[in-house]
């Protein structure tokens, strides 16, 4: 369906068992795990699906290798459990979407002779920590094989390095297919739809008012339960049920840069464990690209947070520090940042050692809220959020079990790994194309190849693999009402390459304005917008 019949649904005067507020990670999958159970459940985003956080992750699927090094040094069971949570969640999600997911090789090169076996002996646990669900085992690497797997690393003082396995994932797809596969178990789910108030009757809150922030028209939807899953923006919505309510949640700020792929070898990725200043920091392979992230600065809540050139610096300074190869500000060819959500003291000032855990919250009005956590573990946080509510809210599904530890997401199901093999072959496409949607949409590529057929399969811009077919598919199937909601979140283009997004723009403007209709103020509003987003803060 698309957006405009969940908007009917919800107008429609019906009642649900569960609103869920917050198209995120954590949201997506609330949606999903209670309609999987025959819950009746809307759920409503304000931006687009992803637009915040849960786009702009590191795009790792992990356990913690930080949480663990502070599990043990401060015997933090809290972070212990955190790590083993996450490893095992690892596990799920790369079974669940395999075609938005994939196993990944990271490197540590080592410099001095007594980190190795401080280092070694901390992946070594890792691995014994997932157990039989581990994607692979770590290793000891010689300096001449450090150097083999990952040749721009800096060779000067290295003396050996550690090999390890995660997982890495597409998150802003990642979250747009979860929303879709909760909409395939019943679900009833609009972007671009805010909260503007709870409404109560009585001391309970019985439902809310919406707004929708396309056209400003405001209407109510009743629930027996209210789910507020917003990240970073947790207390305001909490605030709304009570404006004296004190903070639960703070924020840390994450850049991420993007440089090209001579960077980073296109199946190996480069972990540094302690910087300057005592954080992790990630060289990856990601989309035929190089990504270098992350930061970590204590930072106010804003829906688009803007990089900071300071950050940027930072990261390139790094780059520079553990690489042969010179990098300039020049060679950044896009740049993202997000906020962690984190559950913690407010006045706490070192975010680096916050736990990601999640804690659940229910007010005496009844609004549940679910806080904190990371990406990986946005399953295991959604089954402990709909457990919850089934208790307190008085529900009764049909299917009181969680499902969604064995449910494959939408393109997930008859994936096929060498896919686009056949796409090649049946429609002609390049390399790079075939293999991207392959792996961007899993056994749902060949929609897009059969709408491709119609336009020869034309590129949105050169020496990317995205298509003109791919913005119809993303108005018609996939819920895009924007054009940064394409370049950014249906494709990955902005988030890959800020120059390339602006010169496709136009294009997809003009496909969406002919699909939509829109007329020359809606196309105006776009275009500044657009530029906005491109040039401030995806």
């Amino acid at each position: 369906m698309q957006r405009s019949q969940y908007l009917q649904h919800l107008k429609d005067g019906s009642s649900y068992d569960l609103l869920v507020i917050g198209g995120g990670a954590t949201g997506c999958g609330v949606a999903l795990d209670a309609a999987s159970r025959g819950l009746k459940v809307a759920l409503v985003e304000k931006n687009d699906f992803a637009e915040g956080t849960s786009s702009r992750s590191t795009k790792l699927v992990h356990g913690g290798v930080r949480y663990l090094e502070m599990a043990v040094k401060k015997l933090d069971r809290v972070q212990y459990n955190l790590v083993k949570d996450g490893l095992r969640e690892r596990y799920t999600l790369l079974k669940n979407a395999p075609h938005l997911s994939n196993r990944l090789a990271l490197v540590t090169p080592l410099y001095r002779w007594i980190d190795v076996p401080y280092v070694f002996a901390g992946l070594k646990l890792y691995d014994i920590l997932a157990g039989k669900r581990s994607v692979g085992h770590s290793c000891l690497l010689s300096r001449k094989e450090v150097l083999r797997r990952f040749p721009t690393v800096k060779a000067e003082g290295l003396k050996a390095g550690v090999l390890y396995y995660d997982g890495q994932f597409h998150d802003a797809r990642m979250a747009l297919s979860l929303a879709l596969t909760a909409a395939q178990q019943g679900a009833v789910i609009a972007n671009h739809v805010a909260v503007k108030d709870l409404i109560k009757d009585g001391s309970k809150i019985c439902g809310v008012q919406l707004c929708d922030s396309l056209t400003g028209k405001t209407w109510q939807v009743r629930a027996k339960g209210v789910i507020n899953a917003t990240g970073p923006f947790t207390d305001q919505i909490r605030r709304l049920d009570n404006p004296q309510v004190p903070k639960i949640l703070s924020a840390s700020s994450g850049i991420h840069i993007i440089l090209d792929k001579r960077f980073a070898p296109p199946d190996t990725g480069l972990m540094i464990p302690q910087t300057e200043d005592g954080r992790v920091l990630f060289v990856l392979p990601w989309e035929d690209h190089a990504l270098v992230g992350t930061t970590d600065e204590p930072a106010e809540i804003s829906e688009h947070p803007k990089p900071l050139e300071a950050e940027i610096a930072y990261l390139l300074r790094h780059v520079t520090r553990y690489f042969n190869l010179s990098v300039e500000r020049s060679d950044v060819k896009a740049v993202w940042s997000g906020l962690r959500p984190l559950v913690s003291d407010p006045q706490a000032v070192d975010t680096a050692r916050l736990a990601r855990d999640h804690i659940l919250d229910l007010s005496p009005t009844g609004l549940l809220t679910i806080a904190g956590g990371k990406w990986t573990t946005y399953r295991k946080m959604a089954e402990d959020t709909v457990d919850h509510a089934l208790k307190n809210f008085q529900l009764s599904p049909a299917i009181p079990a969680c499902q969604t530890e064995g449910l494959a997401i939408i393109g997930g199901a008859t994936y096929a790994e060498k896919g686009d093999l056949e796409l090649s072959r049946k429609y002609g496409f390049d390399t790079d194309v075939a293999a991207y949607l392959n792996r961007t949409y899993g056994d749902q590529a060949e929609h897009i190849a059969i709408l491709a057929k119609e336009d020869g399969g034309r590129r949105l811009v050169e020496n990317h693999p995205v298509l003109e077919a791919e913005v119809l598919y993303a108005v018609r199937h996939e819920m895009a009402e924007r054009v940064i909601d394409v370049l950014a979140r249906r494709m990955p283009l902005a988030l890959l390459d800020t120059q390339a997004a602006r010169t496709a723009a136009p294009r997809v403007m003009e496909i969406m304005q002919t699909e939509l209709g829109w007329d020359e103020r809606r196309c105006k509003e776009e275009e500044l917008l657009t530029e906005i987003r491109l040039t401030e803060a995806l």
